[in-house]
């Protein structure tokens, strides 16, 4: 396995556990008082947007040749980042 495989089998597997992480807090969402279950949405549709942002740059390391995909990793771990930091904010304050 290359390097740029096991990073992006790596990114998928991360991805996974913060899907069933937003998952869960949909669930949340969907059992909590009105008021509580606006923010609750709106931190959900944030973290859905990142996560969506995030997936495209794993789509376009993926396609990228090996030559390439160094070049396109900074721009991945930024957006990683950026919904890793949502993940965790969501996560801590709806515990």
């Amino acid at each position: 396995m290359s390097m740029k495989d096991a990073y992006v089998e790596k990114l998928k597997s991360q991805m996974d556990e913060w899907k069933a992480e937003i998952d869960k807090l949909k669930a949340k969402a969907d059992n909590a008082q009105a008021d509580a279950k606006i923010e609750y949405l709106e931190q959900i549709d944030d973290l859905r947007e990142k996560q969506v942002e995030a997936t495209e740059k794993l789509a376009e390391l993926q396609t990228a040749g090996e030559s390439a995909w160094e070049d396109l990793k900074a721009g991945v771990e930024s957006s990683w980042d950026s919904f890793e930091d949502a993940m965790k904010k969501a996560m801590s304050r709806f515990r």
